[in-house]
């Protein structure tokens, strides 16, 4: 087993390695290059009735969706910000900077901010990352991996070994009054 250090990883936290959610992007692109285009086709004098009625909705629709992403955008950069960061303390990281797993770490993070975001594949992807990089207890024990307990040594949480007997008479009997 690799024991790794209790109190977590030491150091500043890794620059993030990842581009923005290019799909993402690209979808909000869209959405602004749509509305330049229906801002345009409003210029026209010919367009009249329905026809600019509807063109003026498919603008505010455009016009939407476009602001939408951007907050999408800002809110999971934001929050993949955070989990980088609090990941880089586990101590779990120990591995992943001697094994330079930084961008496999970058890509748990956006799938991760994508699952709890409601992305049933994002899910999926996060949590076969969650074991190959060690972020639960059976994949912790998968890489051989092990975190001490600092308790075991004699800390304030230590407890003394139990006995056989111990659970009996830690028991009492409960009358009828309660």
């Amino acid at each position: 087993m690799t024991p790794l250090p209790a109190a977590g990883r030491e150091g500043a936290t890794p620059e993030w390695p990842l581009l923005e959610d290019v799909a993402m992007v690209e979808r909000r692109d869209g959405a602004r290059r749509l509305a330049d285009e229906l801002e345009l086709a409003l210029l026209e004098p010919e367009l009249t009735g329905r026809k600019r009625t509807a063109a003026q909705k498919k603008l505010d629709a455009a016009r939407t969706e476009a602001n939408i992403l951007d907050k999408q955008l800002e809110a999971q950069s934001t929050a993949e910000g955070g989990l980088w960061t609090e990941l880089w303390t586990l101590p779990q990281a120990v591995m992943w900077e001697r094994q330079r797993s930084t961008r496999e770490v970058a890509q748990y993070v956006r799938w991760k901010i994508k699952a709890e975001l409601g992305d049933l594949d994002a899910s999926k992807e996060a949590r076969m990352l969650a074991d190959r990089l060690g972020l639960n207890p059976m994949s912790l024990a998968r890489l051989r991996w092990e975190v001490p307990d600092e308790s075991a040594a004699g800390g304030p949480r230590a407890r003394a070994p139990r006995r056989a007997g111990d659970t009996r008479a830690r028991l009492r009997a409960v009358g009828d009054d309660g």
